[in-house]
């Protein structure tokens, strides 16, 4: 791996609870019909890459993005989004009516997954692309994509709350000067822009 190695990170299109901002963890919910069409609209810029690898979250979202722009990447489960417990469908607004200071960054979800948790599943995926042929691909969610994001800059996933992703959008990991100085390159790309 060299200091022009790039990973990809790619946020689905939307869903009806992406829409609604239900909290979509393991519930496996296909793209809407715009969802599918806005999806579509990163095939321009996905197609000019030449890409080693290409990791998705088996969810049926992740996967049809990556479908929809031509792409069978690989199903890793550590690309899953997170694991939201108790608040799986929930909205945040609704979430704070009875535990008013809740934050997943912080707190993770009762009954689902920690940030220890979603944070070890990072750091696996790390080390998975860093030994994988570049440029990297990776398919994913909103929640979970930002702690991945937060971990290549070796910080603590917590941290990830700072990296705001809007569905079909391309971020960009990378080095600066040399591979000891993780990057983001470009931050949530979207077609509207």
């Amino acid at each position: 791996m060299d200091k022009n190695f790039l990973v990809y990170l790619i946020r689905h299109g939307q869903t009806a609870w992406s829409l609604s901002g239900q909290h979509t963890g393991r519930t496996d919910i296909p793209l809407t019909q715009e969802g599918e069409k806005l999806a579509l609209c990163l095939q321009e810029p996905l197609s000019k890459i030449a890409f080693g690898t290409m990791y998705s979250s088996p969810l049926i979202r992740a996967y049809k993005t990556a479908q929809i722009n031509g792409f069978e990447p690989l199903k890793d489960d550590d690309l899953m989004e997170w694991d939201y417990g108790n608040y799986e469908g929930l909205r945040t607004i609704d979430i704070h009516k009875t535990a008013p200071q809740w934050n997943l960054f912080k707190e993770g979800a009762p009954g689902g997954e920690s940030v220890v948790a979603a944070c070890e599943r990072a750091d696996r995926m790390i080390a998975k692309i860093k030994s994988s042929k570049g440029p990297v691909a990776i398919f994913s969610h909103g929640h979970f994509l930002r702690v991945l994001a937060a971990r290549w800059l070796k910080l603590p996933a917590e941290k990830g709350a700072l990296f705001s992703l809007q569905t079909e959008s391309i971020s960009i990991l990378g080095f600066e000067h040399n591979i000891e100085e993780p990057v983001v390159k470009l931050w949530n790309y979207h077609s509207d822009q």
